[in-house]
């Protein structure tokens, strides 16, 4: 009979964790800038990062950036889309969609909702190609991003092919394929998702709109060389027409689980984060019990905004490799529970 040493034991452990944590990394296969949809001549890109493994008909994870639908574009989260390709067996498609200051400061919010909801569209048709299962998609993105993802998790049936132009307000995807309607995906449900990890995002247009955001006391307009304006146009106001801004609101379609089983979400804000509260993602999170939809919620302890994007930066005073753990681990082991890899 084999006898262990104290030191033997620890020895096990050490490679036990080793094996656990890293055995996963491997090399990844990019296809950069791919034209996946061209609303008003304005071209959208996105980057497929493909593990370079053996597992056929890989999970997919779409992921959305933050920059407050005004700022930035998908290299922000180009760190955090290798890591995960890099770590599991899960296909990335890191997404740009259009920001407000686009098409000369034109672009209403509906709009970029419908273009996280295409781009969602994009991957469920086209995936295969890249080895991915289009029946196994899940959805994440931070801040602004975050709330596109929210938007693609709870209203992916409320689609319609007059979009925001007549009412009832409903969303136009923007990619569609051929001789396929925005109804017919509805009816078929063909918008769901598996899963989607939601940081530090927002839940609420109306309190956005609340907060200033539509004014110059809001930075991002600034910071983006666009005039402060409603996020619908001049038009459309939170006074006169509240139902707008309630439509682009994750919070407005949380439904008990017996009249819809929403997908497993995992909600996760820092601690010191003052745009996109704790308070907030707590209830959000609180809606969900009731109403007793899965979602699993995580407060990281001295975390400020911001904190998964790629790269160095001054607002955190950190860079992404030290910032993102250990959620990008959490984040790998929800999409891992999940998918069930």
């Amino acid at each position: 009979m084999r006898r262990f040493t104290f030191y033997s034991v620890i020895t096990l452990i050490f490679v036990s964790f080793c094996s656990t944590a890293f055995a996963a990394n491997h090399e990844i296969k990019h296809f950069r800038d791919i034209v996946w949809a061209s609303p008003k001549n304005f071209d959208l890109t996105l980057d497929i990062a493909i593990p370079a493994t053996k597992t056929k008909d890989k999970p997919v994870l779409v992921i959305f950036h933050g920059g407050g639908w005004l700022l930035n574009n998908k290299s922000i989260m180009t760190d955090l889309a290798n890591s995960i390709a890099t770590r599991t067996d899960i296909i990335t498609v890191n997404v740009n969609y259009r920001l407000l200051s686009n098409v000369n400061n034109t672009t209403t919010v509906n709009e970029i909702v419908e273009d996280a909801l295409g781009a969602v569209v994009w991957v469920k048709h086209n995936i295969k190609r890249y080895g991915g299962d289009p029946n196994k998609v899940a959805v994440t993105g931070d801040s602004a991003g975050g709330h596109l993802a929210a938007m693609v998790t709870v209203a992916g049936r409320n689609l319609g092919s007059d979009g925001f132009d007549k009412k009832p307000l409903r969303f136009k995807p923007t990619y569609l394929p051929n001789d396929v309607t925005a109804e017919e995906i509805a009816s078929k449900d063909g918008l769901k998702i598996q899963a989607a990890i939601l940081s530090y995002a927002g839940y609420s247009l109306v309190e956005v709109a609340q907060g200033d955001f539509e004014t110059e006391r809001n930075p991002f307009w600034k910071w983006s060389n666009a005039t402060p304006r409603g996020m619908f146009g001049d038009k459309i106001n939170l006074k006169n027409n509240p139902d707008y801004y309630e439509a682009v609101s994750p919070n407005q379609y949380l439904v008990d689980k017996k009249e819809y089983a929403l997908p497993q979400q995992f909600v996760l804000v820092g601690e010191l984060d003052q745009l996109t509260t704790p308070e907030r993602a707590t209830a959000y999170v609180e809606q969900l019990k009731k109403l007793n939809q899965p979602v699993q919620f995580k407060i990281y302890a001295g975390k400020g905004h911001g904190f998964l994007d790629s790269g160095c930066n001054d607002y955190n005073k950190g860079c992404f490799k030290e910032l993102s753990e250990p959620t990008v681990t959490d984040m790998v082991k929800f999409l891992n529970d999940v998918f069930q890899l």
